[in-house]
This record gives structure tokens, C-alpha cells and sequence, in this order.
């Protein structure tokens, strides 16, 4: 069932509740306060597990050591796909990940860097011959409604790479990888698929996905981490320092526990 506007922007608004960035802001938030506030040393003991709390988040959260080991197991859940194996499929299912809208200074929608990667794996899948569709899977993620369609964005950027139009259909309805499984389903029914999608989400795509009884293979692509996790370590001293881009990976890795943690406890998975 399609979520109501107002289900929708809740839903996106909850998705703020597990960034770090969100809990850095709402502690500093807090410090400030209960330092304005009259007597603050009447609360000095909460004025100091503040700080400390927000102090761990942008040290903790934003050190590569411990974002890699977050990001870690939800990358190696799925090896890069072999081109050698000689498999042909139904279709190659492109996720979307994101399209930014046009503006006086963007004339038209560009796809986000996500989506941007995720396309790319999909177009090179795709001349390697894996199969002779392409499905763009990803619709207008605005809450009205009002904004583009991601999937015709992705096809447009594809056919810009070579592929014939004949050759890619666009689903434009989903707006969550739920939905995107489900809006799958539909269109391909028992259909053979290898499904693109980053590392990192391919673990709660390759979930919806099985849950919606398809016959999918996964091809992560849009890997952030060069090593396993266990052994990543390049005796590198600055991965020592906390980097707004390792706080950005930790955001990632702690969305995607905390959706597969949320659809299984509801019965989705």
C-alpha cells in the first residue's frame, strides 16, 4: 500500500532520528541550553554528560576506525559480482539512490552521486551482455509528489552512455526500497534479476527483495571500504582523526542497521 503524504514526510522525518549529525545537533542543542538557562551549576553534572555524549558522537561516529567498522559487515555481506560466471538474467534492476531538482542555476534534474554509480554498474552489466533489459527502479521521492522522476533521469543518463531506450524500462512509483521490491514484483513477476545497488544497501535490497519472493542475484557495486574490515588497517595515522566524510559513512551504516532492524520487527522481512 502507497504511503499518504503525511505518512510519507513522517516517514522521512524519522529517518533524521538515527544521523549523527541529528544527535550532535540535538546535544549541543541541549548543552546550550542548560548553560543559558538561570543557576546552570545547579546542573553541572548534566552540562557534563553532554558535552561528553556530543564529544564521543563527533569523535566516536566520525573516526574512520570505528565508521569502517560499522559500514564493514553490511559491505561484505555480498562479494562484487563475477562477470565470468556466464549467467544471462531477465533483467538488470538499477535502484535509485537519490536526483537533485532543478533550480535557476540547474536547468534540468541530475541524478545524485549515488544514483550516478549505481547507473553506471548497471550500464556496464549491461554491455557485458548479462542480459538485454535494463530497469530503472526509483519514482518521485518528494513528499507531494511535485519533484522528478528518478528512474526517467537514470534511463535519460543511461541512453546519454549508449543504451537504446528500447532497452530500459522505468518503474516511477516507488519511493523506498520496500516499495521498489514490491513496484518489482509487479512488473516482472517470477523474472530472473540481478539487482544494482550500493554495498552498503544491498543487504536490506537483497531482504525486501527475497521477501517479495523474487529470484534475485546481487551485483553491489559503490563500495566504500577498499579492504575488509578485518584487515583494513594501512597503517595510515590521520584515520586516527575524526573526518566529516568518515561521520557521513557512520550515518550510512547506522540507517541501514536500524532499517533492517525496523522492517523485521514489523514483519516485513
Amino acid at each position: 500500500m502507497e504511503l499518504s503524504p503525511f505518512w510519507f514526510g513522517l516517514y522521512k522525518l524519522a529517518k533524521y532520528a538515527v544521523y549523527p549529525y541529528t544527535w550532535l545537533i540535538v546535544l549541543i542543542g541541549s548543552l546550550t541550553l542548560l548553560l543559558l538557562l538561570p543557576q546552570a551549576c545547579k546542573r553541572l553534572g548534566w552540562i557534563r554528560l553532554a558535552a561528553l555524549l556530543a564529544l564521543l558522537v563527533a569523535g566516536g561516529l566520525g573516526s574512520p576506525l570505528v565508521a569502517t567498522q560499522l559500514i564493514g559487515p553490511l559491505e561484505e555481506q555480498y562479494p562484487p559480482f563475477d562477470m565470468n560466471a556466464h549467467q544471462r538474467f531477465d533483467a538488470i534492476v538499477v535502484l535509485g539512490g537519490g536526483v537533485q531538482e532543478k533550480g535557476s542555476l540547474r536547468p534540468t534534474p541530475v541524478i545524485g552521486e549515488i544514483s550516478l554509480v549505481r547507473t553506471l554498474c548497471g550500464v556496464d552489466l549491461f554491455e557485458h551482455g548479462l542480459s538485454n533489459r535494463l530497469v530503472m527502479s526509483a519514482g518521485d521521492a518528494s513528499i507531494l509528489r511535485t519533484g522528478p522522476e528518478e528512474s526517467v533521469e537514470m534511463k535519460r543518463f543511461a541512453v546519454r552512455m549508449g543504451i537504446s531506450p528500447e532497452a530500459i524500462l522505468t518503474e516511477t512509483r516507488s519511493r523506498t526500497t520496500h516499495e521498489n521490491a514490491v513496484e518489482i514484483k509487479r512488473l516482472l513477476n517470477d523474472q530472473s534479476i540481478l539487482l544494482v545497488t550500493s554495498a552498503s544497501h544491498m543487504p536490506r535490497a537483497m531482504a525486501h527483495f527475497q521477501a517479495q519472493g523474487l529470484h534475485v542475484t546481487p551485483a553491489p557495486c559503490g563500495y566504500v571500504l577498499a579492504d575488509r574490515s578485518d584487515h583494513f588497517w594501512r597503517d595510515n595515522p590521520f584515520d586516527l582523526i575524526p573526518r566529516t566524510d568518515a561521520l557521513l559513512m557512520s550515518g550510512t551504516a547506522i540507517s541501514e542497521h536500524v532499517g533492517l532492524w525496523v522492517y523485521r520487527t514489523l514483519g516485513k522481512l
